[in-house]
């Protein structure tokens, strides 16, 4: 294995302004393109025509962005590094009609999307943010990013055995946000996103609305040595794959793949949409890099088929009061470096070869690696891997980094384990 790198407290403290910048999809992909920009890439539109020039390109599409660099001298069959991810994360989401209350109340209308942990949402002070899409066939992104709304849980005087029995929580009547006072009136929320966007009465005629924690992430522990924080599931992975596709595209012409970064939004309700994994984009654009480079359908199946791809996504640290929960001989630590994802059952697609790669990349960057395997007993999680795999032919490997508190609206992770998956995933794009 080669010198270990050294831990740079900056990634760290990078990730959480990443992750305090980017309540929702939307704002993720423009974040990691601002980033992307910075290191040369530009944006190409999927309606123009491609050129096969060298260099660094992104496509945005809605909450998704998929980014490659094309060093000097790619042939048309050069195989691609893939780094895949996804942007979005359990929340509550407006629904089309937003504007709801009872009692004196002025609450929000919202619907669950993925797997929450209810009870991490209640009590908490959230904003609002998304994409506004307006009457001129325009979209505008906005965050308001300050306490608005609140779920609040009942109190213990009217439900005495919530210690002893459980909190019980339905999902349609007890997540409703509060956000004043007052007589509801339709269309008050959206006139006022419209009125903190600065935009014209009556301009938006569509939205994709989400609540977020407004609380920081921040260091805690004695020595600073964990991270609090929201959406680490999966944007951490975002954060530390646009970091290495930066990295990797500084080796210019040496570089023997073509670097590539998949954010898809979607995964944690099935990843079947336009801009999720099960979707068309992925090989939209590697087949399009591909005869832009010149090349035909047999080049395009040569490239896939020395393809690999790393899913990367948060998975399951030891925990300390749950240790029964997990597999007896499989326990990830946190900053223990990545975790490497197996599931005989192809919930993960690591197999034997996959996990060569990976091992080799980690051996290259210096960097530990641990394994991950669900407890016999309990269903297992999946993730873009196995879809991605699957559609595209491509040999997929699913890692990521070991975290407690998954799909709460505040997770927990090591401080140093986002840097040791930057530095294998930049060992990984570079070959």
């Amino acid at each position: 294995m080669s010198e270990p790198p050294r831990f740079d407290r900056g990634h760290t403290d990078d990730l959480m302004s990443f992750l305090a910048a980017s309540p929702t999809p939307y704002h993720a992909v423009a974040n990691a393109a601002e980033r992307l920009e910075k290191a040369g890439f530009r944006q190409v539109a999927e309606t123009d025509a491609w050129d096969g020039t060298a260099g660094g390109k992104y496509v945005l599409r809605g909450g998704a962005i998929v980014a490659w660099y094309v060093p000097e001298g790619a042939e048309a069959h050069t195989p691609f590094r893939i780094v895949g991810a996804h942007t979005d994360s359990p929340n509550l989401r407006v629904k089309p009609r937003p504007d709801s209350g009872a009692h004196g109340w002025r609450q929000v209308a919202v619907e669950i999307y993925g797997g929450p942990l209810l009870n991490s949402w209640l009590d908490r002070d959230l904003g609002l943010a998304g994409r506004l899409s307006l009457r001129d066939g325009t979209t505008r992104l906005v965050d308001v990013d300050r306490p608005l709304l609140r779920v609040p849980q009942l109190a213990i005087h009217l439900d005495r055995a919530v210690n002893s029995d459980g909190l019980k929580l339905d999902k349609q009547r007890h997540m409703q946000p509060v956000w004043g006072l007052g007589e509801v009136r339709d269309g008050d929320l959206i006139a006022f996103l419209e009125e903190s966007a600065g935009l014209d009465e009556g301009s938006v005629t569509g939205w994709d609305l989400m609540v977020h924690p407004v609380e920081p992430p921040a260091c805690l522990g004695r020595d600073r040595e964990l991270v609090a924080g929201p959406r680490m599931d999966n944007l951490l992975s975002v954060h530390a794959g646009t970091a290495a596709l930066a990295a990797a595209a500084g080796r210019g012409p040496e570089l023997p793949y073509i670097p590539v970064l998949a954010a898809f939004d979607h995964e944690e309700n099935g990843s079947q949409s336009d801009t999720g994994a099960d979707g068309p984009l992925l090989g939209s654009v590697l087949e399009r890099s591909v005869f832009a480079r010149g090349g035909s359908l047999e080049d395009r199946a040569r490239a896939l088929a020395g393809t690999v791809c790393l899913s990367s996504d948060t998975g399951h640290a030891v925990h300390p009061n749950y240790a029964e929960r997990h597999d007896p001989t499989h326990h990830p630590r946190v900053d223990g470096g990545p975790i490497l994802k197996v599931n005989v059952n192809n919930r993960y697609a690591t197999d034997g070869s996959g996990r060569a790669v990976f091992a080799a990349a980690c051996e290259k960057a210096g960097v530990p690696f641990q394994t991950f395997v669900s407890n016999n007993a309990m269903p297992c999680g999946t993730t873009i891997g196995p879809i991605t795999a699957a559609r595209h032919g491509i040999r997929t490997v699913d890692i990521g980094v070991a975290i407690l508190s998954m799909h709460s609206a505040r997770e927990l992770c090591g401080a140093k384990d986002p840097f040791l998956l930057a530095n294998a995933l930049t060992a990984f794009l570079e070959g």
